[in-house]
């Protein structure tokens, strides 16, 4: 069976069963702070789980593609060396949300199993949980029984709370499952070694294929259990390691899910690719290459650039470990990841189609990305070159710098290490590695307590597309605590405040009681499916029952709505302007200004820029009326053409925001004006770039433009005073940067002529110490070619020259040495490490060449010491 074959296999058994086929989530997390991306099936059914949406269907089943590689479940670093762990790999998954439970879905297991695909079943080991004596847990008593109607019992193993017990985090619903697993050793192994020793030990051909998860519990902060009031199924089975057994197959990357990936990489490289539990650098790479791609163009493609912090830098850095595998052992020293993207988009076409619709664009950015790394790249190999070591040991701080800022993995600069004589710090590194995981994990962390319910009912409803206040309770709230600061979260049965989402800021407001206790809203967010309120204090524990007049900042959301509506026109000008290929990939709107993010990849133009704003503002002044449809099918929305986000879960039904059909209409659930007009005017105040193939706009409208034009005038208006009213002010300007530029050139001239006249009188000044002609000498000039041209024509004069010049530029000091190429060689000096222990006088760093080396500072204060201990060091010498 083809990969294809096996997961429709799958979907079409559960529908059979009553089960509601929906489609995957995007990979990338949103309305979840708990998560950056989607790491199980059970992902998008959370707000479900915790009793926070109503169940709509209570079967379905789905392939959902995951991403494990960053917080508890972190794959990245056993990926391409072992088998059978990935970083993006689909999660096929049925689901019972308080229908049937653990008799139907161990059935149905096994009958998928034995029956459709026709696994061996003495080739299929189960295990139960065993019950916990410390959490009063008792041993999953049910789920052996119901599995000993199919299976021997002594294929029935018991398993602990690690392996058994399934949580979704510290507090939230949990419960006892039910893993099965699969011994794929040949015959005669398995009858040497009974498989059951090798279950949840490592071996990389027994291998857990399906998780049957019974949530039954509620795992609250101080550890405790409650029982949840209706009992779901949750469970998944990695289609990758499905298809291996299916296709019989010793590893992942032998079935047709990888093969395409590598049959082309070892074409490309010229390299043959060895089938099975290779441990070859080669395989390994090609294995790293074609996992890594399929993480890096489904994120792309689902709205996540690479970038320097949070999601992005885990993009980045898979991307990076693929580029440094391909460079390292395959030698691709051009950009070559990007390459395999239309062969990704091919092979799931019709499963996830958002990647074939975007294969360019992400093509694109990963391309730019590579270019860049391979620049970084060679420059960390650079920096490595230059590096020396009195002891031939390679510091771990040091290690840490080129594996942080360069990218390298440790066993490349273990490498490089060794093959230069030298070993690496490994310790040293580990601790600086550790210590940069604990500032990261100290500035994510946010403890939140159990909530607390204060008044019945789960309704959690938004009337902010028609109210702006409305009569609310509080349902429940919890306190929170993050770097220091305390906060509440409250949750309303109803509620107008727009929660956080679509890159729409949340609402503020106040929450007034009816004895008139005002609470102030300082945010609105959305977490799985609950609009949550934030506050710094409680309402008083007589008003916290009661009828609160739950009231938005007015003013604030007015200026919103312009920016946001203004952003739906700025993105139909885009397109009419630059092309369709122009589609929204991030965007901020509060009540200050807008930023849109879009795909292009050039600069966008003045010329284009001009006719963007002014398309913009010629509809401002139509003042269209805003068409608003709520509940509209998904299907029919697609069909009439709206503009949609990649890697937005849309439900089954959608609002569509219009502004005249033939111009702009979109998916949105933003708040707008009800007019064009209300918005006033726009203009756009910057244009860059943000990522590869990313373009970024910020503008302001209403009050914020109309302060924008007032203050550039009131800007000219001075600009013209102090050149006394000039008729062209344009010409006036350039004659003054005409004058300037000649007077730099007098300076720089009048500088070179003393440079001329001092290195007489340096030349001069050399003191013999220990048979090296000794100069240190405080200029004052900085002119950095200047000092450069002194030092250097000192080193033709002087023989066996140490150079040492102190010199200062607008307050910040400068070092420079520089050493006959005789010392650095016979005497072991060198002037990158001298200049840096120097440097600490004047609170700077610096480095360069053994020859030649200049460092920077803070500390003026510094630099007659600097000198001094310069001579310290040379007669020590």
């Amino acid at each position: 069976m083809t990969t294809k074959e096996i997961r429709n296999g799958f979907l079409d058994f559960f529908a059979g069963k009553g089960h509601q086929v929906v489609p995957s989530a995007p990979i990338v997390v949103k309305n979840d702070p708990t998560l950056m991306f989607t790491n199980a099936g059970m992902n998008q059914f959370k707000d479900i789980f915790l009793g926070e949406a109503a169940v709509k269907y209570p079967r379905v089943a789905d392939t959902q593609r995951c991403l494990r590689v960053s917080g508890k479940h972190n794959d990245l670093e056993e990926v391409g060396i072992d088998t059978y762990h990935h970083t993006m790999f689909e999660m096929l998954g049925n689901w019972s949300f308080g229908d049937y439970f653990k008799e139907d879905a161990i059935a149905w297991s096994w009958e998928l199993l034995t029956k459709v695909y026709g696994i061996n079943e003495n080739q299929i080991y189960v295990t139960v949980f065993q019950g916990d004596e410390k959490e009063g847990l008792p041993k999953d008593q049910e789920a052996y029984d119901f599995w000993k109607k199919w299976i021997a019992e002594d294929r029935i193993l018991l398993g602990n709370k690690k392996d058994n017990f399934w949580e979704m985090g510290d507090t939230g619903p949990c419960g006892p499952c039910s893993e099965i697993h699969v011994d794929c050793r040949p015959d005669e192994e398995r009858a040497a070694v009974d498989g059951k020793t090798l279950v949840n030990a490592d071996h990389p051909q027994v291998i857990e294929i399906w998780n049957n998860v019974f949530m039954q519990f509620n795992r609250l902060k101080d550890g405790s259990l409650q029982t949840l009031p209706a009992q779901h199924v949750d469970t998944g089975m990695g289609l990758e390691r499905l298809v291996r057994i299916l296709q019989g197959k010793s590893s992942n990357y032998d079935t047709d899910v990888f093969q395409p990936l590598i049959s082309f990489i070892s074409k490309e490289s010229d390299i043959p690719y060895h089938q099975g539990e290779s441990v070859a650098k080669t395989d390994i790479a090609m294995r790293v290459m074609s996992d890594h791609i399929r993480a890096i163009a489904f994120a792309i493609a689902d709205g996540q650039l690479p970038s320097n912090v949070k999601a992005g830098y885990v993009i980045r850095r898979i991307l990076r470990r693929a580029v440094r595998y391909a460079y390292s052992f395959l030698e691709f020293k051009d950009p070559f990841i990007n390459k395999l993207v239309p062969i990704l988009a091919e092979q799931f076409d019709g499963v996830f189609p958002e990647l074939k619709a975007q294969q360019d664009f992400v093509q694109k950015v990963i391309l730019e990305e590579e270019i860049s790394f391979l620049r970084t790249l060679a420059a960390g190999i650079q920096r490595f070159e230059k590096y020396s070591s009195t002891d031939q040991v390679v510091e771990g701080n040091f290690a840490f710098e080129l594996y942080d800022t360069f990218g390298f993995p440790i066993d490349l600069t273990d490498l490089m290490a060794r093959e230069n004589g030298m070993t690496v710090d490994m310790e040293g590194f580990s601790k600086a590695l550790e210590a940069q995981k604990a500032r990261s994990r100290a500035a994510t962390v946010v403890d939140t307590s159990d909530w607390i319910n204060v008044n019945p009912g789960d309704s959690n409803e938004f009337v902010g597309y028609d109210l702006s206040d409305a009569p609310a309770q509080i349902l429940k709230y919890r306190k929170i605590s993050s770097k220091g600061k305390e906060q509440y979260q409250l949750v309303l049965d109803r509620t107008p405040f727009y929660a956080e989402s679509g890159g729409q800021v949340g609402d503020t407001g106040v929450l007034v009681a009816e004895d008139g206790q005002v609470i102030r809203i300082t945010d609105t967010k959305k977490e799985n499916a609950l609009f949550i309120h934030f506050t710094d204090e409680l309402p008083s524990s007589s008003n916290l029952e009661g009828v609160f007049s739950a009231v938005v900042d007015a003013d604030r959301r007015t200026y919103i709505k312009s920016n946001h509506s203004a952003t739906h026109l700025l993105q139909a000008a885009l397109r009419q302007v630059l092309g369709t290929h122009v589609q929204q990939k991030g965007s901020l709107v509060n009540a200050d200004t807008l930023r849109f993010d879009f795909s292009h990849f050039a600069k966008v133009t003045d010329e284009e820029l001009a006719q963007v704003e002014a398309i913009v503002n010629k509809k401002i002044r139509e003042n269209i009326f805003l068409k608003e449809e709520r509940n509209v099918p998904i299907q029919d929305a697609v069909k009439r053409g709206v503009t949609a986000l990649f890697g937005e879960k849309y439900g089954e039904f959608v609002r569509i925001i219009t502004f005249d059909e033939a111009y702009s209409k979109e998916l949105c659930g933003g708040l707008h004006v009800q007019a064009t007009g209300e918005i006033g005017s726009f203009k756009i105040v910057s244009e860059s770039a943000v990522a590869a193939g990313v373009r970024r706009i910020e503008a302001i409208t209403g009050l914020g433009a109309e302060q924008y034009f007032i203050d550039q005038t009131h800007l000219l208006n001075q600009i013209k005073a102090l050149l006394k009213n000039p008729k062209d002010l344009s010409r006036s300007i350039e004659s003054l940067l005409e004058e300037n530029t000649l007077l730099k050139k007098e300076i720089e001239k009048s500088v070179f002529e003393r440079v001329a006249n001092l290195k007489d009188e340096l030349a001069a000044k050399a003191q013999n110490i220990n048979g090296i002609n000794f100069i240190a000498q405080r200029i004052d000039f900085a002119h950095p070619d200047a000092v450069k041209n002194l030092a250097f024509s000192l080193k033709e004069m002087v023989e066996n020259l140490f150079l040492v010049l102190a010199s200062e530029e607008a307050g910040k000091p400068g070092l420079t040495v520089i050493i006959s190429d005789n010392l650095v060689n016979t005497r072991g000096l060198n002037a990158g490490n001298i200049v840096r222990e120097l440097a600490k006088n004047i609170q700077g760093g610096g480095g360069g060449q053994p020859f030649y080396a200049t460092a920077g500072g803070k500390d003026s204060s510094g630099l007659d010491k600097a000198l001094l201990q310069a001579k310290e060091l040379i007669s020590k010498a």
